[in-house]
């Protein structure tokens, strides 16, 4: 007798659940989840064993020919990103807010690629809205095949039928199987379709380019439920209407993560920023209070970057404490140091922190140039304009060791800069060739020591 089975499903975006809830777990509506039941076919409530010879076991010290190569992009940020291009049969998953530039960027991509066949598959634009964009970007890609077809199914046989080198898919949130009830863009629609189209990449070997939208409150989770899946995740920084364009490695398994490019929005398309340095330290205001500047390493790369802070008395009981690129609670340590080991008085002050570009720091280094912008703005006294720092700060006050103090070094010296204040850990064992450089290396073993030497 065919057994049945009890799910629950939401009215309002189709997602399932085994058990009942109050709360949709997928759109958070309430008194939405209605039981259903399912009947399962006789002979098919357990999956068959899939058939075939047994499958090959291989020792890790095996020898295999490396039939991998990468293709070059053309466009070196994007490349710089991917850790030197676009690898073989790999699935790259592209995502960010929608209007930032994701579909903008595949379509300038194409034409940079000749001899290779790229399909799109377009979800959400039909092929004339693409020439169009096209045609304003003044692209022209005659290896570019147009698809508008959101069923997977359909999908999977274009790309049988036509054996590209690269697909791209704008976006997973619209395609949908019809094995599965739910509507496009929930969860399972997400996962399955995913899954399949990785899995042809794999086996037809080509390129594959998934395109997925985030929300500012990332209510869509369906990008973040692929990030396990596919190789590589780019993920775009920044608002959309900004016009500079910041593009991370979030996961690459074919290169180094936190890479990060720079691009610029014109009316051309994406443009790339050369030296991403100046553009970050570009505006910035050298006799004013409460501003830093930060020897940062970003991926492989090193960038000066601009760390602001705004001091004021607060007009609340309790005083605000608001970051935008840089976490609040390394911010609530640094005030916590400055006001134990340095007597700085930060208990009735709003504290406001900003990293200058849209950037979002995460390394432990540039705790040293957010504790600098901070101590300025707290004494209203500017910090040397020629000076450049970085450094992780500890509990006791102390400037622990960082990595790649060398690159940092020189990429002050080549933004011009005449100092640079690092933990004193980093200056025991400088190349020669460091010392010969113009410009001055403070190293501090403390806090207080590395405030003096930026001049607060």
């Amino acid at each position: 007798m065919a057994k049945s089975t009890v799910r629950y499903v939401c009215s309002a975006c189709g997602a399932v659940s085994l058990k009942y809830q109050g709360r949709c777990f997928e759109c958070q509506s309430w008194g939405t989840l209605v039981e259903t039941h399912e009947q399962a076919p006789e002979g098919k409530t357990r999956k068959k064993a899939p058939s075939g010879a047994m499958p090959e076991v291989q020792n890790l010290d095996d020898t295999a020919p490396l039939n991998f190569h990468r293709t070059l992009t053309g466009i070196g940020e994007l490349d710089r990103v991917l850790g030197g291009g676009l690898m073989e049969a790999s699935a790259i998953l592209v995502g960010g807010e929608p209007g930032i530039g994701k579909s903008t960027l595949m379509i300038q991509l194409v034409p940079r690629l000749a001899g290779k066949k790229v399909l799109y598959v377009a979800g959400e634009e039909s092929p004339n809205q693409i020439r169009e964009r096209a045609r304003r970007l003044s692209i022209k890609a005659p290896n570019l095949r147009l698809v508008a077809e959101v069923a997977l199914e359909r999908i999977l046989d274009a790309i049988a039928s036509e054996q590209p080198d690269l697909v791209i898919v704008d976006s997973i949130q619209t395609v949908y199987s019809t094995d599965y009830q739910s509507s496009a863009g929930t969860i399972t629609q997400i996962r399955e379709c995913a899954a399949s189209l990785i899995r042809a990449a794999k086996e037809q070997n080509f390129i594959l380019l998934i395109i997925g939208h985030i929300t500012k409150e990332g209510s869509l989770a369906g990008p973040k439920a692929l990030e396990h899946m596919v190789d590589t995740v780019l993920q775009f920084e920044g608002e959309g209407y900004q016009r500079y364009r910041i593009i991370r490695s979030v996961k690459n398994r074919f290169g180094p993560t936190n890479e990060i490019g720079v691009f610029r929005m014109e009316e051309s398309g994406l443009e790339e920023v050369a030296n991403p340095s100046e553009f970050f330290i570009s505006d910035r205001r050298t006799d004013v209070a409460g501003t830093a500047v930060l020897a940062g390493i970003e991926g492989s790369r090193a960038l000066l970057v601009e760390v602001q802070a705004l001091v004021s008395r607060t007009g609340y009981s309790m005083p605000q404490r608001i970051s935008t690129g840089f976490d609040l609670k390394r911010i609530a340590i640094i005030l916590a140091v400055l006001e134990k080991r340095l007597q700085f008085q930060t208990a009735g002050q709003d504290v406001f922190v900003k990293i200058a570009g849209g950037l979002r720091l995460v390394e432990p280094a540039a705790d040293l140039a957010v504790a600098a912008a901070i101590a300025s703005g707290l004494q209203d006294k500017p910090c040397n304009p020629a000076a450049a720092c970085c450094g992780e700060i500890g509990l006791a006050g102390e400037l622990r060791a960082i990595s790649d103090g060398e690159r940092r070094i020189r990429e002050a010296v080549h933004l011009g800069f005449k100092s640079i204040v690092l933990p004193e850990s980093n200056t025991r064992e400088l190349k020669p060739s460091l010392k010969k450089l113009p410009i001055k290396i403070h190293g501090c073993r403390t806090l207080h020591e590395a405030l003096e030497a930026m001049g607060v």
